[in-house]
Order: C-alpha cells, then sequence, then structure tokens
C-alpha cells in the first residue's frame, strides 16, 4: 500500500507534532495578538476620545461604588476631597518610560463622603535607599483633574511595610482598602498634570500606536499554514514511487556476516585462479 508510511511511529509522531502546531496557531496564538490588537486599538481610541473631551464631575462618569466602565477609562474627572495619607501605598517593580520607578498611590475622600484611589504619579528609586523620599500629599480640601481607570489584577503577593511606608504589587482598590482598612470604590483615577498631590511626575500618557499585534497574529497564521504545507508535500512525495520510505523496488541491504562471507569466498576463488 502506497500510503502504509503513513502508520510508521516516526510518522505519526510528526503528523501529531504538526498537526498540535499548526492547531495552537490557529486556535490559541493568532487569537491571542489579535485580542492583544484589539484592545490596543480600544485603548487609543478610549485616549483619543479623552483628548478633545472636557473634564467631568466623577458621578457624572462613573456611579458610587462602580467600576469605570471601557467607554469611561481614560476621560477626565473632576473631584474634590480631601486626601487620606494613613491609606497611602507604593506600587512596586514600575517603569516609567523604560526606567524603574514606584507609584504613589492615596485615598481620596470625596466631599459626598466616598473615597476612590488616586495615583498620584511616580517616583525614581534612589541609591542606597530601598523605599524612596517623595512628596506628600496637600492638606486639606483640594480639587483635582484625574483620568479614570480600571482596577489592575490583583496580585496574590502580600502587601508589606518597608520603612513604615506600604508596598504593593498591583494597583488594585481592593487590595489597598484591605491593607488599610478602609472602603474604597473600584477602579483609580491617574493623576493628571500639575494637579495638586503629583510626586516627582505625572505618569506619562500611552503611545497611540496599534503595536505589532496584528502583524504577529498573521505570522502565526503563516507558520500554522506552512507547517501543514509541508506536512501535505512530504506526505505526497513519500506516497510517490521511490520515496525514501518507500523499500518496495530497493535491495535488500547485506548484513555484515553476508558481506565477510562474500569477501573470503572472492579471495578463495583469486587464490585458485593464481594457482591454475
Amino acid at each position: 500500500m502506497r500510503f502504509r508510511f503513513l502508520l510508521q511511529p516516526n510518522w505519526l509522531l510528526l503528523t501529531a507534532v504538526v498537526f498540535v502546531f499548526a492547531a495552537a496557531c490557529y486556535a490559541i496564538l493568532a487569537p491571542w495578538q489579535f485580542s492583544r490588537n484589539a484592545d490596543q486599538q480600544a485603548q487609543n481610541t478610549a485616549l483619543t476620545s479623552s483628548f478633545t473631551s472636557k473634564p467631568v464631575p466623577l458621578d457624572q462618569l462613573v456611579p458610587a461604588g462602580t467600576e469605570p466602565s471601557s467607554k469611561a477609562v481614560w476621560r477626565l474627572v473632576t473631584m474634590t476631597g480631601t486626601y487620606e495619607p494613613a491609606g497611602e501605598a507604593m506600587a512596586r517593580l514600575r517603569t516609567v518610560q523604560g526606567e524603574p520607578a514606584f507609584e504613589i498611590v492615596t485615598p481620596f475622600r470625596l466631599t459626598d463622603g466616598r473615597t476612590v484611589l488616586v495615583d498620584r504619579g511616580y517616583q525614581p528609586p534612589e541609591a542606597g535607599k530601598s523605599v524612596p523620599d517623595y512628596a506628600a500629599a496637600p492638606k486639606g480640601q483640594v480639587t483635582i483633574t484625574a483620568r479614570a481607570q480600571a482596577d489592575e489584577p490583583a496580585d496574590k503577593r502580600p502587601t508589606f511595610l518597608d520603612s513604615g511606608r506600604r508596598q504593593i504589587y498591583s494597583i488594585n482598590s481592593g487590595t489597598v482598602a484591605q491593607a488599610a482598612n478602609m472602603k474604597i470604590d473600584p477602579g483609580y483615577f491617574q493623576l493628571d498634570a500639575n494637579q495638586p498631590g503629583v510626586v516627582k511626575g505625572a505618569l506619562p500618557l500611552p503611545q497611540l500606536d496599534d503595536g505589532p499585534y496584528f502583524s504577529y497574529a498573521i505570522q502565526w497564521l503563516i507558520f500554522g499554514s506552512m507547517a501543514l504545507f509541508g506536512w501535505g508535500y512530504f506526505t505526497w512525495r513519500e506516497a510517490r514511487p521511490g520515496g525514501a520510505l518507500d523499500n518496495s523496488d530497493k535491495p535488500k541491504r547485506k548484513s555484515v556476516a553476508e558481506i565477510l562471507a562474500e569477501d573470503e569466498a572472492r579471495e578463495r576463488e583469486e587464490a585458485a585462479a593464481a594457482k591454475g
């Protein structure tokens, strides 16, 4: 049978590897990159919209007790209240424009009684200090403008104190609320530049670039197709007469014992011929 080689163990293993890889390209890797591209485009759309929209009072955009929706993210809101430094925390392991940094988040109690989490910007680390010094939040009532953000996923690593400063690994209102024993609304608000409470500097806005995700998705589709095409080509080649796995017309390979026996017989014939 021409296709009997398909049942050989090596060929079955090759087939399994090729089809698993192709399935991963089509069902996992390419959709993952398409999803990242869609998320990036949604962020760019929201950010572009925020450039042209005026700041609005917080309660008009984000009702009390709710997290900023996807349509509210990056929108500018205004809030009046007081900072609550007792609940302040430092987000570790951050980078700002390629440089390491801490982000300082502080609860902010509004005049209507609700409390939200405000990202006051970033502070670079200082040599010889595990925790850098940074400007304290202003005392008394202030009005601030900030960009609405959804909570980052909660990190399983626990909060801890370092040099008297609370340390966290993700900017998550629930994490800060639990550590500070406070009630804080979901989401947080990224302080705009030149606002009361900004530390070293306000966080820069993301670049309006779709990134390479769409190209990566197309590449994974191409890789999956190439794997299937290669398998099909080699299957067709082996199915033809004379394929590398076709042993029907090939002479049987001699064993070492048969080769030695033939050599001895040849030597005896040559010796007999020399005597005659």
